[in-house]
């Protein structure tokens, strides 16, 4: 079931983005890694992430350097679906994925790690130094036609 016609909901420590059964349609590589949902929402990382499959606690899983394009890993993601996808207040990320994957950023005490972006102007940035950055805009207005 797909999820994607709620807008993001805040929680006292994180924001759920509601996009849960939306599945990854692209993944790009440059200096980020891309993950671009058919939903239109694309997380981007750009600092060093953690795939893992299960608990982290049993499985550390491998990580991902984007800056460095060592990603490879994160390539079978690709036609994954989206269980669930927290971006916390403290600047973190959580993304769980049907195929039982996990993939999880840590802020950054000197650059943005992350950042996910969104129809109707939704934007969440993993700020420097721990903290969460959050904009929402409103939709393009329809075009008016003259009354003549």
């Amino acid at each position: 079931m797909t999820n994607t016609g709620a807008e993001p909901s805040e929680h006292e420590d994180r924001w759920v983005l509601n996009l849960r059964g939306t599945s990854i349609a692209r993944i790009s590589v440059d200096f980020q890694l891309t993950l671009t949902l058919e939903s239109g929402w694309a997380v981007a990382l750009e600092g060093p992430a953690r795939l893992s499959s299960g608990s982290a606690h049993a499985d550390r899983g491998v990580l991902l350097s984007p800056e460095s394009q060592d990603v490879a890993a994160a390539l079978p993601l690709f036609g994954a679906t989206v269980l669930s996808l927290v971006a916390f207040k403290s600047g973190g990320l959580r993304v769980v994925f049907g195929n039982g994957a996990h993939l999880t950023c840590p802020s950054t005490a000197s650059f943005e790690a992350w950042q996910i972006t969104g129809p109707q102007g939704w934007r969440f940035v993993s700020l420097p130094g721990g903290d969460l950055a959050v904009w929402s805009g409103p939709e393009e207005p329809e075009p008016q036609q003259d009354q003549a």
